[in-house]
């Protein structure tokens, strides 16, 4: 429950941060492309790290997942862009994710055995809560081109797998960690 609201917390921050966070102010297409792009490939970079560092076999699945399809949605997304003659444009919210994702990745990188398998464990229900959040409320709602938003639309549903795939397993480094303590307790 802690890890939820502390999910929910991080992404109202994040959002906040973000300069699109006005109603008002949209972002464009090309925009959109770069955020989401950006977007993906920051999770890709946490997933790498969780790869190299993590000895857990579910987190080792779920990073390697991470991995896989943020490629396959990124691939598409360039392959979309390229076909509209669209060149993504970098813009202030790409660079806050960017900033922010280097900021996590330098905390990750001091962690190891359960303690960084639970903080990357809650970072991607973090992540996934913002990144699901802007996508639904922002992005997709900005998108002018019916493309775009239908590949927003399919990224959304598979983030949103992503987001209940780290919620559940939360519980179950949670779970392990209590078994662990447990049974540390009655030796």
């Amino acid at each position: 429950m802690k890890t939820i609201i502390l999910a929910g917390a991080t992404a109202a921050l994040l959002l906040a941060a973000t300069p699109f966070a006005n109603a008002g102010d949209t972002p464009t297409d090309p925009q959109i492309a770069h955020i989401a792009y950006t977007a993906g490939t920051v999770d890709i970079g946490y997933a790498e790290i969780a790869l190299q560092r993590s000895k857990t076999k579910a987190v080792r699945e779920f990073a390697a997942e991470m991995v896989k399809d943020h490629k396959a949605v990124n691939d598409k997304a360039l392959a979309l862009v390229k076909k509209l003659g669209v060149t993504p444009e970098d813009n202030e919210t790409s660079q806050t994710l960017a900033k922010q994702a280097a900021e996590k990745r330098a905390e990750l990188m001091r962690l190891s055995g359960a303690a960084f398998d639970r903080a990357y464990a809650e970072n991607e229900v973090a992540y996934h809560s913002f990144v699901n959040n802007a996508v639904d409320k922002l992005l997709i709602p900005s998108a002018t081109n019916q493309e775009l938003k239908g590949l927003l639309r399919v990224g959304l549903k598979i983030f949103q797998g992503h987001q209940q795939h780290a919620e559940q397993m939360v519980q179950k480094l949670a779970k392990m960690s209590r078994s662990w303590k447990s049974t540390a307790s009655a030796e």
